[in-house]
């Protein structure tokens, strides 16, 4: 992406004439609502001013109410009145009529109510079940919990060490718990260009510093960690292996046996997140088995049974199990046991298997609509995924087609939040195929999606 870099008239204080080109770049629609813009040592640099010019530059701009300064992220161009940022709060309310595809869920099926349902009844007929629900645990999960939830995760092709498993409060905690016992504030932690936003966002909050490694199609650029590596090591890396978020790529296994060879010659700690589940078949060898005594291994139940259980594990090497209970003794001393056991039994129902196998039919039948759907825009997805990554085509903005999209009742990710650093947003967008309430919905979506793109860019007079 070509970075931003007005021309200057000859006349005035150069950080004012800053802000009035920056300014005319807005009311012009040059640079669009959301825009993330230049990081300020490199707009300085390219000007030939300095830092500061550039500071006072960007807080002039803010003044005036042209621009939003974000600690830790970046400076962006404000968004007109009443239209919303990219947001990954889950359980906000959508408006009626309105099509989420903005948060990567699950295909919403009667089953996932009636089997928590199931598992609450059970419990309240299981007296021995109440009294451990209301006794203290062990930090890490009580010994018998810890090894249904391994014997599930081996079912699905998991790792199934219960000697190495310590339950989460899902996912998110998973990472907070990882960074917190392997890393000090300052320390360097690294992840893909493109990631969760939940990593990057853990990593603020425990003041560590971010480096964005470049990706692929072929995933994470190994190459490009390795001159990292002869720079600055990382303390922790975070990967995505089997399905980058919110691109889809697929680490190859010839990169993943160089990342664990890289990752033993420099002590690199790795966190595999592999909560974005993907049937075995179209998993690669896992990180944790290439590199099990520094590897950390994240799952949950989010993406399988639901997310409100907040129920996850991390399966670690065993040096490690001591500070990971002391980190969750710090912080709720144990994970609720009564959502555990709930967990537990809903795991061990025949009818999630039911729901399981419903739900990778439904995603591949989802996925092929959408590729079939939106051929002409080249969309990237994985067969089992209810993730799809749209470039768009030149010319168009992410938060332009994001905020006519949102006109017409559709809502869809932008790339911003998922970048790492101070790294420049691709244009693209992420489609989440799993919430809409049915294939019907998702194809009306689809349809309002096709429909955008084939349409001219808006005016920037329209859109501001």
């Amino acid at each position: 992406m070509t970075i931003w870099t007005p021309t200057l008239p000859d006349d005035g204080p150069r950080y004012r004439r800053i802000a009035e080109a920056l300014a005319e770049a807005i009311t012009s629609g040059e640079l669009a609502p959301g825009e993330k813009l230049p990081p300020q040592r490199q707009l300085a640099d390219r000007l030939g001013v300095t830092v500061g010019t550039v500071t006072r530059a960007y807080a002039e701009a803010h003044r005036q109410a042209w621009v939003d300064s974000r600690v830790g992220s970046g400076t962006y161009v404000r968004r007109p009145a009443g239209e919303a940022p990219t947001t990954f709060r889950a359980g906000q309310p959508v408006a009626d009529g309105v099509i989420d595809m903005g948060m990567s869920l699950p295909p919403p099926h009667p089953l996932r109510p009636q089997g928590l349902q199931r598992a609450l009844r059970t419990i309240a007929e299981d007296p021995a079940a109440l009294q451990a629900a209301t006794d203290y645990q062990p930090e890490a999960g009580s010994e018998i919990q810890r090894a249904r939830i391994a014997a599930w995760q081996g079912g699905l092709g998991l790792p199934d060490a219960p000697e190495r498993l310590v339950i989460t409060q899902g996912g998110q905690h998973g990472i907070h718990l990882a960074l917190q016992v392997l890393a000090q504030p300052g320390d360097l932690v690294a992840g893909d260009a493109l990631t969760y936003p939940g990593f990057v966002y853990a990593a603020q909050q425990a003041h560590l510093r971010l480096a964005a490694v470049p990706m692929d199609a072929d995933g994470m650029d190994v190459d490009a960690l390795a001159r990292l590596c002869a720079r600055q090591a990382p303390r922790v890396l975070y990967v995505t292996p089997d399905l980058n978020n919110p691109t889809g790529v697929r680490l190859t296994d010839e990169r993943r046996e160089r990342l664990a060879a890289l990752a033993r010659e420099h002590d690199i700690w790795l966190v595999e997140d592999a909560v974005q589940y993907l049937p075995a078949s179209d998993r690669g060898v896992a990180l944790s088995t290439l590199a099990p005594e520094r590897t950390l291994h994240i799952f949950s139940t989010s993406k399988i049974l639901a997310g409100g259980l907040r129920i996850g594990s991390l399966t670690v090497p065993e040096p490690l199990l001591e500070r990971l209970g002391a980190a969750i003794r710090s912080q709720s001393w144990m994970v609720p046991p009564l959502m555990v056991e709930a967990a537990c039994r809903w795991m061990e129902d025949p009818a999630s298997h039911e729901l399981l196998a419903w739900q990778t039919r439904e995603i591949a039948a989802r996925q092929a609509l959408a590729q079939q759907r939106l051929a002409a825009y080249a969309p990237q997805g994985r067969t089992n995924s209810s993730i799809l990554w749209l470039p768009l085509p030149a010319g168009r903005r992410s938060s332009e087609a994001q905020a006519l999209l949102a006109q017409r009742g559709v809502k869809v990710s932008t790339p911003e939040p998922f970048c790492v650093g101070s790294e420049a947003a691709p244009q693209a967008l992420r489609l989440c195929l799993g919430p809409p309430a049915s294939r019907e919905a998702l194809e009306r979506a689809l349809g309002i999606v096709r429909e955008t793109l084939d349409a001219p860019p808006t005016s920037p007079w329209q859109t501001l």
